[in-house]
């Protein structure tokens, strides 16, 4: 299993990054997938499997693959105990997909970290 699920990179200008990434990507079977707000575009190939790179306003998102809700439970805890702050906690994410569980800690740099079980319940 690989470690990671999905990145996202913070970008300055949005629109610019979208349309550069749109071209950029396109030779590699990457599509614009997703959007979130005018604020996060989500990238993959469509071929109906999930984003795996995002551009975002703010700051590095890096999404860890977690084979269970109970995983990404233990990771938000032991994280926080460990000095991250709380950046959304454990739950499901109905906004990415039905069975979306993700919970999320900012390491002390504030980079977005979060554990992501695509698992049901």
């Amino acid at each position: 299993m690989t470690m990671l699920d999905h990145v996202g990179f913070a970008v300055a200008d949005y629109e610019r990054s979208k349309a550069f990434y749109e071209k950029a990507l396109a030779p590699l079977g990457f599509t614009l997938l997703m959007e979130f707000s005018g604020a996060a575009a989500a990238f993959g190939k469509d071929d109906g499997g999930r984003p795996s790179f995002f551009i975002e306003r703010g700051r590095l998102h890096i999404a860890l693959k977690a084979e269970s809700r109970a995983q990404v439970d233990a990771f938000h805890a032991a994280a926080t105990e460990a000095g991250g702050t709380d950046n959304g906690a454990p739950g499901v994410r109905t906004t990415y997909h039905p069975d979306y569980y993700g919970g999320y800690v900012l390491d002390p740099d504030g980079n977005n970290i979060e554990a992501v079980c695509h698992q049901p319940g």
